[in-house]
Order: structure tokens, then sequence, then C-alpha cells
């Protein structure tokens, strides 16, 4: 499988994980206070909301992908 087969396979991947979570999130860390040697750190988990309409976009253009790169 080609190169350009792949970034269609990954684009529609990405596509349908982006539909069926909606989002992903991940963990920040912060440092709240420092006073001397000791320091106070905060964890913030954050959420990044990935819209329905970038997902199927995604799978639209994985699709056209790879149309495109079968027909060499």
């Amino acid at each position: 499988m080609g190169g350009i087969r792949w970034v269609g396979v990954i684009l529609i991947a990405a596509g349908v994980l982006a539909l069926v979570y909606g989002g992903f999130s991940y963990t920040k860390e912060n440092t709240a206070a420092k006073l001397g040697p000791i320091e106070l750190k905060v964890e913030e988990t954050k959420r990044v909301n990935v819209p329905m309409w970038a997902g199927v976009a995604a799978i639209a253009l994985g699709g056209v992908v790879l149309l495109g790169a079968g027909r060499k």
C-alpha cells in the first residue's frame, strides 16, 4: 500500500474516531504556588471537542484520497 493510501486510511480512521468520541482530553500540570523549595502543583484536565462536521469531512476527504490513489 502506497503512502497516499495510508493517508486516506488514517483520515478515515480519525474521522470515525471523531464521530464516536466527539473529542479528546488531556492533562496539564501547572505550578499553583512556590514558596522556596516547596512547590504546589495542580493537574488540570482539559477537553477538546471535535465538531461533527470535521469528522464527516475527514471521512469524505479520506475516501476521495483513496479513490484518487486507486485511479493510477
